[in-house]
């Protein structure tokens, strides 16, 4: 180590995101690390680290994303190897946390997965978390070893300044949760932009029912802002009903673009005008329709690892 950093660092992926792995890598002005993971024959993942890594700084990225059992057991192996290899610091990249959702019990005898999986990137030999927008902000506190958590926010707030006039904008929180974010948000855009709420119900998982909406959206062009998209239920429904109650065009954005099962399907045939992710998840090319825009999070990333790296701060980011 030097002045508290280590003398080197290596860029590492598995398989969920080779992408955005290869765009923090040109980024920092590394070649990914040489890596072969795959699978034998009956399934199992088989992580061969292709150069030497004693003393360095490894940032391994992977999201937990579908398939999440493949990616998550590909990550765990792969901090296994790096730790037996003796490599200096162990810092897992994960730009979108898998099982996040359960991360407290709703009903007796639920289990609460979202510490079950920190349990296990702490058990594996990881040193730190690099991530961005977890489901809840409490899970940083699962882990036993410090958490980086981004924010993707900025990054559409400040797309959606340069889109849309401040003058008749509403920024607009799918639910009563979301609503410290959606206003971190429009203060992001601007201090003049207001906020709605909408009020639902969930009767059962994955599906949801409008109810009301808090505020005034009538004549105004509203953004819905949701932490991830998943089966798109609640997001099309909160947009068909702002429609109903008078909205003008209606955009929404997401850091994470689960898009499961329905999800494309639903966004095509809804009243949303613009669909914004980030690609912590990378998006197939069946499910990259004319609604949907793609913007990148790499140099956010790139600027995280490279403070972590040097010893500086991250909060600077937040």
């Amino acid at each position: 180590m030097r002045n508290g950093a280590f003398l080197d660092f290596k860029i590492f992926t598995c398989n969920s995101h080779n992408e955005l792995a290869e765009e923090i890598a040109s980024l920092m002005g590394k070649p990914l690390g040489k890596a072969d993971v795959k699978k034998f024959s009956d399934g199992e993942i088989s992580v061969n680290i292709g150069e030497t890594v004693r003393g360095v700084d490894v940032y391994i990225v992977q999201s937990t994303c579908p398939p999440v059992i493949d990616n998550l057991m590909e990550l765990l192996i792969m901090i296994d190897a790096m730790k037996r290899a003796s490599a200096g610091r162990i810092n897992a990249v994960i730009p979108y946390y898998g099982y996040a959702r359960q991360d407290r019990k709703a009903k007796a005898r639920d289990p609460i997965t979202a510490k079950l999986v920190a349990n296990l990137i702490t058990a594996a030999g990881a040193d730190r978390v690099l991530t961005m927008d977890l489901h809840a902000g409490q899970i940083q506190g699962y882990f036993d070893i410090p958490v980086d958590h981004l924010l993707g926010g900025k990054i559409l707030a400040d797309y959606f300044s340069k889109k849309l006039s401040i003058d008749d904008l509403v920024v607009v929180s799918p639910d009563l949760g979301s609503v410290t974010r959606s206003r971190k948000f429009a203060n992001n855009i601007s201090k003049e932009v207001p906020i709605a709420i909408i009020d639902k119900r969930r009767p059962k998982p994955n599906v949801s029912e409008v109810m009301n909406i808090i505020g005034e959206v009538e004549g105004k062009n509203v953004i819905l802002l949701d932490d991830m998209i998943d089966t798109a239920g609640t997001i099309v429904n909160a947009a068909n009903a702002l429609k109903k109650f008078g909205a003008k065009d209606v955009y929404a954005c997401c850091t994470h673009a689960v898009l499961s099962g329905p999800a494309i399907e639903r966004i095509e045939g809804s009243e949303i005008k613009e669909l914004i992710v980030l690609d912590t998840i990378e998006l197939p090319e069946e499910k990259k329709i004319d609604k949907i825009k793609v913007m990148s999070v790499a140099d956010v990333f790139a600027d995280a690892i490279n403070r972590i790296y040097t010893c500086d701060s991250v909060s600077k980011l937040f």
